[in-house]
C-alpha cells in the first residue's frame, strides 16, 4: 500500500512539473550568412534583451516579459522582424540574414503566433498600392473589402495554437484596416477628378501680401506641399525648377505651400516663417512660394499625411489629380501635354 502511495505521489509530482509554466521566454535560433554580433529584442519601451550571436550564426538566451505582446527582432545593421513573446514560450528561429524577414520560420512552444504575423505581413504586401484600391468602382471596392476581411480571417483560422492576445490584436487590426479603406474611399470620392477642390485662404506670399487658391483662377495650378526639413521634398526642387522653366509662359501656375510650423522651430511661429523665408532665398526657389502658417485646413481636406504631395487643379478650380506625379516623374509632362498646357 505504501509502495502504491509513493508511485501515485511521484506520478502527481511529474504531472505538476510537466504543466509548470516558466516565468520567462526562451529564444534560440540560427541565422545563415550572418555578419552581426548581436540581436536586439525590442519592446514598446525600448530594448528588452540583447542576445549575442555566435560565429556560426547560432544564438540562445532567455528573458522575462511583462506581458504577452509583439516584439521586434533587430540586427545591429537595422534589419527587423516581428516575434510574439509570452512567458512560458520556447521559440526556435531559423532564417537567412541576407533575406532577414522573408526567410524566417519559427518552431517550438508559442511559435504559431510569430509565424501567423509573418503570414499577415505577406498578405498585406500582396494588397499592392492602397491608392489603386481606393480608385475602384464602388461595387468592386465593396467586393474587395469582403475578400480582404475573409483573407485575413482565414489566416487566423489556419493556426490552431494562437494566444488569445494575438487573436484579439489580429481581429482589431483587420477591422481597423477595413475601416481605414472605407473611410478613405468615401473621402477619395470627394477628391475625384472633376470635383471642386478644397481651397486655401490668405496664405503668406514670399514676394509680399497673401494669396488664396482663387487668386489663380483661369490657370492650371500645380501645387507642391512641402517643408524645409523634408528630405524627399528638397530632392524634388531641381526637377521642379526644370519643369517651371520648361512651362514658363504657359497656362499654368506653380505654387509651393510650405507647412513649416512652430514645433520644429523651438515653439515659435515667427522662427518657422523665418526658416521658410531664408530657405526660399538661399535656394532661389521659383514659382509662387506660400507659407500656410497655422492654417492646416487645406492639408487636412486633402488628407495629407506625408510630404511632398503634389496636386493639380484646373482653371475652374476643379481637381485634375489629387495625388499628381512628382516633378521627377516623366508622366507629369505627359499629363501636362495631354491637357494642352
Amino acid at each position: 500500500m505504501k509502495k502504491l502511495t509513493l508511485i501515485l505521489f511521484l506520478f502527481i509530482v511529474a504531472i505538476a512539473c510537466k504543466n509548470e509554466v516558466k516565468d520567462y521566454v526562451s529564444v534560440a535560433g540560427t541565422l545563415k550568412n550572418n555578419k552581426d554580433s548581436i540581436l536586439n529584442i525590442i519592446g514598446r519601451t525600448g530594448i528588452a534583451k540583447t542576445i549575442k550571436i555566435n560565429e556560426d550564426g547560432s544564438f540562445k538566451d532567455t528573458l522575462k516579459v511583462e506581458k504577452a505582446d509583439v516584439y521586434t527582432l533587430q540586427s545591429s545593421t537595422g534589419k527587423r522582424a516581428p516575434i510574439f513573446l509570452k512567458n512560458g514560450f520556447d521559440i526556435q528561429l531559423t532564417g537567412d540574414s541576407n533575406d532577414f524577414l522573408k526567410s524566417f520560420s519559427y518552431k517550438g512552444i508559442g511559435a504559431d503566433n510569430s509565424n501567423f504575423m509573418l503570414a499577415q505581413i505577406k498578405e498585406t504586401q500582396n494588397l499592392g498600392n492602397p491608392q489603386l484600391i481606393l480608385e475602384l468602382e464602388e461595387d468592386v471596392f465593396k467586393l474587395k473589402m469582403e475578400n480582404l476581411k475573409r483573407s485575413f480571417d482565414s489566416i487566423v483560422n489556419s493556426y490552431d495554437n494562437l494566444d488569445s492576445t494575438m487573436i484579439t490584436m489580429a481581429n482589431t487590426q483587420t477591422e481597423q484596416m477595413v475601416s481605414y479603406f472605407k473611410q478613405n474611399y468615401n473621402s477619395n470620392k470627394k477628391m475625384a477628378k472633376g470635383s471642386p477642390s478644397p481651397k486655401f485662404e490668405d496664405y503668406v506670399d514670399f514676394k509680399g501680401g497673401k494669396k488664396s487658391l482663387d487668386s489663380f483662377k483661369g490657370k492650371y495650378v500645380y501645387i507642391d506641399v512641402w517643408a524645409t526639413w523634408c528630405g524627399p521634398c528638397i530632392q524634388q526642387i531641381p526637377f521642379l525648377k526644370q519643369i517651371e522653366e520648361e512651362y514658363k509662359g504657359k497656362n499654368i501656375e506653380f505654387v509651393s505651400i510650405s507647412t513649416d510650423e512652430s514645433r520644429r522651430s523651438g515653439g515659435s511661429w515667427e522662427a518657422a516663417e523665418k526658416k521658410w523665408r531664408d530657405f526660399v532665398k538661399a535656394k532661389q526657389l521659383g514659382g509662387v512660394q506660400l507659407w500656410s502658417g497655422e492654417d492646416y485646413s487645406f492639408q487636412q481636406a486633402y488628407q495629407i499625411t506625408g510630404i511632398p504631395r503634389f496636386i493639380l487643379i484646373d482653371p475652374n478650380g476643379n481637381i485634375v489629380d489629387a495625388n499628381a506625379p512628382r516633378p521627377m516623374e516623366p508622366r507629369l509632362k505627359t499629363l501636362f501635354n495631354s491637357l494642352g498646357i
